[in-house]
């Protein structure tokens, strides 16, 4: 018998997340039947849709999120002992997986990619959702074009940091609003993004008209609210705008409010589409490719913010939550 840890979130959130509202759940493991998998788990990842899907799960659940491990045993010869899979199971330490009881691209596990030699933890950041999230909901939504303004907001995060590079690759002009004035440095001394601004701190209109005089044609939208409304609204004529987050009012217990924008999408003939990532999960290997040879030829920089202990993941979810990490959270199990 294998003795496990989980954390089962017992009540419904209300504002941000609290520590009470989970339960470490210490228990054993079965032995594992035909088709099973054990899995020793070495990371996890903490992501800002972890809150926002919080309300589609009935009370009490394990708390979902990707992570990385090792075959411990095995009774699917797909996935040897020894093997490096990636799987939706969650911030657990122990788990047992039977991939014939997919539903859904969350419930599939897969092989860890060929990183390469960089950091297995890649494989829950740049090199595993997250990086095609970037990846797909920015080139296949935005489609943009060598020379276009590109804004990204959540910039110095998971995605928003990876989406960014990715426009300088295709040779666009990059603008970022982050939440720090360290992060912003980040962005413009590291990344190598044309501008970037501490939303906090500045007037966003003025800011962005400084930055991008001839108007905005791409927007990867991380976070929403007002923010979001200023920016479509210096659009281009058919800008293009990929919604990938809403970061902004997942723990807003009010009502969030912001700017009209149909006068605006209207005029500028604006297209706004939002996405799930798992629509192109057929096609992850692609981007994972891509992804990985950027990152080892050094035209993308995949930063991640590491927090280790299985009794840190709450600490390192909150602190993902209120913006402190730089790059991707993930946690060292």
């Amino acid at each position: 018998m294998v003795k496990a840890r989980k954390y089962v979130v017992k009540n419904r959130f209300q504002g941000i997340p609290k520590r009470d509202d989970f339960e470490i759940v210490e228990y054993e493991l079965p032995p594992i039947k035909n088709g099973e998998i054990l899995v020793k788990v070495e990371w996890v990842s903490v992501d800002p849709y972890l809150r926002a899907y919080h309300s589609n799960y009935t009370l009490p659940y394990d708390q979902f999120g990707y992570q990385v491990g090792i075959v411990e045993d095995s009774k699917d010869p797909r996935y040897p002992v020894g093997a490096k899979v990636v799987a939706h199971k969650g911030w657990c330490d122990y788990c047992i997986i039977n991939s014939a009881n997919a539903t859904d691209f969350f419930s599939k596990v897969y092989k860890l990619p060929n990183l390469k030699g960089l950091s297995q933890s890649l494989g829950v950041g740049a090199v595993g959702m997250p990086g095609a999230t970037a990846y797909f909901g920015f080139l296949n939504l935005c489609k943009p074009k060598a020379g276009e303004t590109v804004v990204v907001t959540g910039a110095a995060g998971a995605v928003g940091s990876l989406v960014g590079q990715i426009a300088k690759i295709k040779g666009c002009r990059v603008i970022g609003f982050a939440g720090s004035d360290d992060k912003v440095k980040w962005l413009e001394q590291d990344l190598g993004f044309d501008k970037a601004f501490n939303y906090k701190t500045v007037d966003v209109t003025s800011a962005l008209k400084s930055a991008a005089p001839n108007g905005v044609d791409c927007y990867f939208d991380n976070v929403g609210g007002e923010i979001s409304s200023l920016i479509i609204n210096q659009m281009n004529d058919f800008g293009r705008v990929s919604v990938c987050g809403s970061i902004s009012s997942y723990n807003d217990v009010n009502n969030p409010t912001a700017t009209i924008l149909q006068p605006a999408l209207i005029g500028k003939q604006i297209r706004v589409e939002g996405f799930i990532v798992g629509r192109w999960y057929d096609n992850w290997s692609e981007a994972f490719g891509e992804l990985t040879k950027w990152i080892k030829n050094g035209q993308l920089k995949a930063r991640e913010h590491v927090t280790e202990g299985f009794e840190n993941i709450y600490d390192a979810f909150i602190g993902m939550l209120q913006g402190e990490n730089v790059g991707k959270a993930v946690i060292k199990i």
